[in-house]
């Protein structure tokens, strides 16, 4: 409950987790019928970059920052396109706000798809609910992200993403996201889900991903992005997102994708990126 997201908005995990997410939607609304977005743990919608929390980390100026300011061209450029429309439709001049996952959303869906936004700490899910507005197409709700998951699978559309992006300010946190995976799926199995992960522990990430791995769920690709450690610096510089379900262009529109990012935003160390099959 202690998490503020405002202190990392448009950071080099917000543009990865992002651009996953914007094409994920692409892909969804390429077909008529309705699908249904759920953010497990939405915070406020979007970001205030000029506000004291953003400034005093200013973790956003090495990610979106440095993203618009160098934007990818060729295959790379088409494909984030979508993505860096929102970003540039909320900001003209200087970047001022950051979108998070709800204004993408609301951004990329249609008239006749539908969004739940889930946040749990009080004064974000204030935040949220304004941000949000009065758009008939979407829902907030004051929950658990956990207790979402059982609360609004299956959805009625039976077609859709599931975000699942907790603050991991828990030590058990990796163990309830497993466990929300394998009831999720168990409750709608052919669904789209995104988990983002922080890579600090690589044994404890490693243990996550191979009990995900064993949980029978037939698709789930793994897509790995880090910036570069600094030597005595424990700021966040590596994450990653399991991809269960993902739409079948999304392996190589991400090949694509990712060396890019990796060019863009890496730090002076140098930067990597990995994506492969965590089961298949």
């Amino acid at each position: 409950m202690n998490y503020r997201h405002a202190f990392h908005a448009g950071n080099f995990a917000d543009v990865f987790k992002h651009s996953v997410l914007a094409r994920v939607l692409i892909h969804l609304g390429r077909k008529d019928t309705p699908f249904r977005v759920i953010d497990t743990h939405a915070g406020i919608g979007r970001y205030d970059l000029t506000r004291d929390e953003a400034s005093r980390t200013g973790e956003w100026r090495a990610g979106i920052g440095r993203l618009t300011e160098n934007p990818p061209s060729g295959a790379a450029g088409e494909l984030l396109a979508p993505y860096l429309d929102l970003m540039r439709e909320g900001n003209r001049g200087a970047i001022k706000s950051y979108p998070g996952s709800p204004a993408i959303a609301q951004g990329l869906c249609r008239a006749q798809d539908r969004m739940i936004f889930c946040e749990l700490h009080p004064d974000d899910y204030a935040s949220l609910r304004r941000n949000v507005g009065r758009d008939r197409r979407a829902k907030t709700a004051e929950i658990d992200g956990w207790t979402a998951l059982k609360a609004y699978l299956p959805p009625k559309e039976r077609r859709g993403v599931v975000l699942i992006d907790p603050a991991f300010e828990q030590p058990d946190e990796f163990g309830r996201l497993a466990d929300g995976l394998q009831e999720a799926c168990r409750r709608w199995a052919s669904g789209i889900y995104l988990l983002w992960y922080p890579i600090k522990d690589r044994e404890q990430v490693r243990l996550f991903e191979r009990r995900i791995a064993g949980l029978q769920i037939p698709k789930i690709l793994r897509a790995e992005f880090d910036v570069g450690g600094q030597p005595k610096n424990e700021a966040l510089h590596a994450c990653a997102i399991a991809i269960v379900n993902p739409p079948w262009p999304l392996e190589d529109e991400l090949k694509t994708i990712l060396p890019v990012l990796v060019r863009t935003l890496g730090n002076a160390s140098g930067g990597k990126s990995r994506l492969d099959w965590l089961a298949r």
